[in-house]
């Protein structure tokens, strides 16, 4: 009987999601520049609404990036007060795998138990300002389970690139709105790129929940997010 509490405020989006028993709930919202207003009352809602303590849970999830800096460290700040109020663990979840794993349960169901063996190939791409995009190319199989093909990084879109085995693939997030800046052979590729798919709490949980079965868990205190580009934002804030 598993209860985890996933929570991702990593762009414009603000999400929290609530796993008991198999069951999902979840409350998402565009709601940009208002997560720290939202945040906190969406999770006691949701927690109210399942008649759950935070105590009753066996860990939290956050969306641990990249994506927009303060966003990752609202996500990861409100993870690490709530866990260590009550001494239990936290699981990171990428927020370019949780796309992902979005737009495949969309395509199918990741939690079906009919037989399949179709492995759907992702690059996941979220702008990340200053004409740059975070992203990395994903495959997700069956269950749900995922498999970096390429790590996550930031980059020029003109930098993109894919590996040379991944010839069917899905373009998803926010960072494809610079597909007129890439190079011919990846445009020549891409249809119809989802533009509005953003990182949820809802699909984190997918990952969370393999992530708690296999104890890949770290305490409050490691939380750490990743923005890969921290080194270029620090020098910008001198600058300024």
């Amino acid at each position: 009987m598993t209860r985890i509490l996933a929570l991702d405020t990593s762009t414009d989006a603000c999400s929290v999601a609530l796993l008991v028993d198999g069951e999902v709930q979840e409350d998402f919202r565009i709601a940009p520049r208002r997560h720290t207003h939202l945040l906190l009352p969406m999770v006691e809602a949701i927690m109210s609404d399942a008649g759950l303590g935070f105590g009753q849970l066996d860990a939290i999830a956050f969306g641990r990036g990249p994506g927009s800096f303060a966003g990752i460290r609202i996500a990861t700040g409100a993870a690490q007060g709530l866990a260590l109020a009550v001494d239990i663990p936290l699981i990171p979840v990428s927020t370019l795998q949780a796309m992902a794993v979005d737009a495949a349960s969309r395509a199918a169901d990741c939690s079906s138990t009919e037989s399949r063996s179709t492995e759907r190939m992702f690059v996941a791409a979220l702008d990340a300002r200053m004409n740059e995009i975070y992203w990395s190319a994903v495959q997700v199989d069956d269950d749900c389970a995922v498999t970096e093909r390429l790590p996550e990084q930031v980059s020029s879109p003109q930098a993109l690139i894919l590996p040379a085995d991944m010839t069917s693939w899905v373009a998803i997030g926010s960072g494809w709105r610079y597909l007129d800046q890439m190079t011919s052979d990846i445009r020549d590729q891409v249809n119809n790129p989802d533009l509005d798919l953003y990182p949820r709490a809802g699909a984190m949980l997918k990952l969370a929940e393999r992530a708690f079965a296999n104890g890949q868990l770290i305490q409050a205190d490691d939380a750490t997010p990743v923005y890969l580009r921290d080194e270029v934002a620090w020098k910008k804030k001198d600058q300024q």
